[in-house]
């Protein structure tokens, strides 16, 4: 496992704090359901939710409002229609009982909502528990995904210590990943194609850098076995081409200042590098210009 010294998001704890995150169960009617919220100190609140059933991630997006006490979430379909709500009255973070209601926005048809807190993830010094597991905003086709977070007395941020992969509707295990990374909210895990074969993959946040810098870890399927495997696509704030079939990698540094550009093709799983380019801001013409990247 690469080695990497941490620097975190500190914008994310101060002017626009997260509270914490927060695992419910209950019911939407009489159907199980699992519910993660994200709530933030400006009244955002980031959240999905997934029918135990189906075990699918259902994102709904809301901000809770302080003089009304209400939290309304909206459910939208791909082209951005809100096509539910879920309003809790009475609602405040944290709480560990939450009643509400799911409304249909096209036939209103309406059903009682009803969770229980399983947990949460806050922060400080004083707080410490092993492998709580947290379910994950993106899924695959036939399988869903749980973070396992840790957090050490003394340590005030937890992290992701492990992963379990699960087959929908089954539930069954069917595979576990040691992890260290740092938690980041809902968007953990991401669903992608990073080796354009055509399978869909899998990445996991795992660290944020001076400025916009961050790094994942890249999981490919292996049809072989079944399994997913850590590759070695690896590198800063990567993006994926899947026309050109290409990744790019920008990394910058103080300040902004200096900007570092890499495009990289996959030959049996390894990037290989097919040019990179350096720019430096120069004062004496006010603008960037290309330096040596060495």
């Amino acid at each position: 496992m690469k080695k990497f010294f941490l620097l975190l998001l500190v914008t994310v704890f101060t002017t626009c704090s997260l509270f914490s995150q927060i695992s419910y169960s209950g019911f939407i009617h009489k159907y199980p359901i699992q519910v993660v919220m994200y709530p933030y100190s400006d009244g955002v609140v980031n959240a999905f939710y997934a029918y135990d059933k189906y075990d699918e991630p259902i994102i709904a997006d809301g901000r809770f409002d302080t003089e009304s006490e209400e939290l309304i979430l909206k459910e939208k379909d791909k082209e951005g229609r809100v096509r539910a709500t879920l309003t809790f009255e009475d609602y405040s973070e944290g709480s560990a009982v939450l009643s509400g209601t799911w409304k249909d926005t096209q036939t209103g048809n309406e059903l009682n909502i009803q969770l229980t807190k399983s947990f949460d993830i806050g922060y400080g010094e004083e707080l410490e528990w092993e492998s709580k597991e947290l379910l994950q905003s993106v899924s695959l086709y036939d399988k869903y995904f749980k973070i396992i977070i840790s957090k050490q007395k003394d340590d005030f941020y937890a992290h992701v210590s492990g992963l379990k992969i699960f087959e929908k509707r089954t539930d069954k295990l069917l595979q576990y990943i040691e992890l260290e990374c740092q938690l980041m909210g809902i968007n953990c895990l991401e669903v992608d194609d990073y080796n354009f074969d055509g399978v869909a993959d899998f990445s996991v946040f795992e660290a944020s850098y001076a400025g916009p810098n961050t790094s994942r870890l890249y999981f490919l399927f292996d049809p072989k076995t079944g399994e997913y495997f850590l590759s070695d696509i690896g590198g800063v704030s990567l993006d994926f081409d899947h026309e050109k079939k290409r990744i790019y990698e920008h990394n910058q540094c103080c300040a902004g200042r200096n900007h570092m550009n890499a495009e990289y093709k996959l030959v049996n799983n390894q990037m290989v590098l097919v040019k990179k380019t350096c720019v430096e801001y120069n004062e004496d013409v006010e603008d960037f210009i290309e330096v040596n990247c060495d």
